[in-house]
C-alpha cells in the first residue's frame, strides 16, 4: 500500500501522520515511529510511505485541538485496518468526549463485551491513531493512569489540556 507521510508540531512533542485519500491511518509521537511502522505492517502489510504535506482536514483540526478547540478532532476522518473487533473499540473511544475518561470496564461494556476488559486494553494498544481516536482517554477502573504507548506524562498532558480530572492527576 502507498501512503503519505508528513510531520506536526505540537505542544508535546513532533507527531508522524500517515495518511491517503481516504483519511488518517496512522499518527504517532516521532520517537515512536518504529512502533508506527509496525504497527502499519500489522494492519496493511507492506507499506511505502511518501513524504507530502498533509491535507488541511489534517492538520486544521489539530492546531486547533492544541490551541484549545477540544471538538475540532471530531471532524478528522480516520481510515483503519485491523479486525472488526479492534475498528468497533477504536470506533468508541472516539465517542468519548474530550474532557472524559472511561474505565477498560466501562469501554468493554460500551461495545457488549463486559468480560472483555484485557482484550479492550490489548485493541487499545494497537491504535494506530493516537490522539485522534483518544485511546489516551481510557484510565484503570480505580481513576489512576494506565499505560499509554506515547508515555504516561503525555497521557497526563492531554488529560490536563482536555480538562479530565482523575486521581492521578491531582
Amino acid at each position: 500500500m502507498q501512503f503519505q507521510l508528513d510531520r506536526f508540531t505540537t505542544p508535546i512533542d513532533d507527531l508522524l501522520l500517515v495518511f491517503d485519500d481516504l483519511g488518517l491511518r496512522a499518527l504517532d509521537f516521532a520517537e515512536f515511529e518504529d512502533r508506527m511502522h509496525r504497527l502499519l505492517r500489522l494492519h496493511y502489510g507492506e507499506v511505502t510511505l511518501t513524504n507530502a504535506p498533509a491535507p488541511a482536514a489534517i492538520t486544521a483540526p489539530l492546531a486547533a485541538y492544541f490551541a484549545g478547540d477540544l471538538g475540532a478532532l471530531d471532524s478528522v476522518k480516520v481510515a483503519t485496518g485491523g479486525t472488526d473487533f479492534q475498528r468497533e473499540v477504536w470506533a468508541a473511544l472516539r465517542n468519548i468526549p474530550a474532557g472524559a475518561t472511561a474505565s477498560y470496564g466501562e469501554l468493554a461494556a460500551v461495545v457488549g463485551r463486559p468480560k472483555a476488559s484485557r482484550a479492550i486494553g490489548m485493541a487499545n494498544g494497537s491504535n494506530p491513531i493516537g490522539i485522534v481516536v483518544p485511546c489516551h482517554r481510557v484510565i484503570g477502573a480505580n481513576g489512576t493512569l494506565t499505560g499509554y504507548a506515547g508515555g504516561i506524562e503525555r497521557k497526563r498532558w492531554l488529560l490536563r489540556h482536555e480538562g479530565a480530572l482523575v486521581n492521578a492527576l491531582l
